[in-house]
């Protein structure tokens, strides 16, 4: 994707965004990828080779690509909240950022919702290749599960979320009353 695909894609998930109302949520800090584990790539990369810059230099242009992964990374999360999942879809690709766990996870959650399970299944793996322990992500590959008829590995992933945050956490709950009916995400 070129960089001006991305960008419009990414401006019009944020006026779409603003346009529903969420503006006020996402700057009160939701969502955000839990524990904001990765900055997004472009903080990573090292620069072209020529004149070096200051450290000061360096932890600024590092702060502004975090906020921006992050504030792209909210556009797209309120396209999924708002059900748009394809818009959603290629808000998260156009991130570049398909080896953060939290992407990949939602990735995965909007390719199932748009009824690609292979797609789907493939991102969730992908996630969780990344971080075993990725709690979301097992909530969502659980509910695929539950989705394909198949309880007894739902009921797999809900013991593995059980082991990672026990069964308070919302993700056990919601797996939990995925299986049971009471619950659809």
């Amino acid at each position: 994707m070129t960089r001006l695909n991305r960008l419009s894609v990414l401006t019009t998930a944020s006026l779409f965004a603003l346009s529903l109302g969420v503006g006020a949520a996402l700057a009160a800090g939701e969502p955000d990828p839990p524990g904001a584990r990765n900055p997004g790539p472009s903080s990573t990369q090292k620069p072209a080779s020529g004149p070096k810059e200051s450290t000061g230099a360096k932890k600024k242009k590092q702060q502004k690509s975090e906020q921006e992964f992050l504030d792209q990374y909210r556009a797209a999360y309120a396209l999924k909240l708002a059900g748009d999942y394809q818009a959603a879809f290629a808000a998260f690709k156009a991130l570049d950022a398909d080896d953060h766990p939290d992407v990949a996870t939602e990735l995965g959650y909007a390719a199932r919702k748009l009824g690609d399970y292979q797609l789907s299944k493939y991102w969730y793996e992908h996630a969780l290749a990344i971080d075993p322990v990725h709690v979301k992500t097992w909530q969502y590959y659980g509910m695929w599960q539950v989705e394909q008829g198949n309880m007894l590995k739902a009921g797999d992933m809900l013991e593995k979320i059980r082991l990672i945050c026990g069964t308070d956490c919302r993700e056990y709950q919601d797996l939990k009353g995925g299986m049971e009916g009471t619950v659809s995400y």
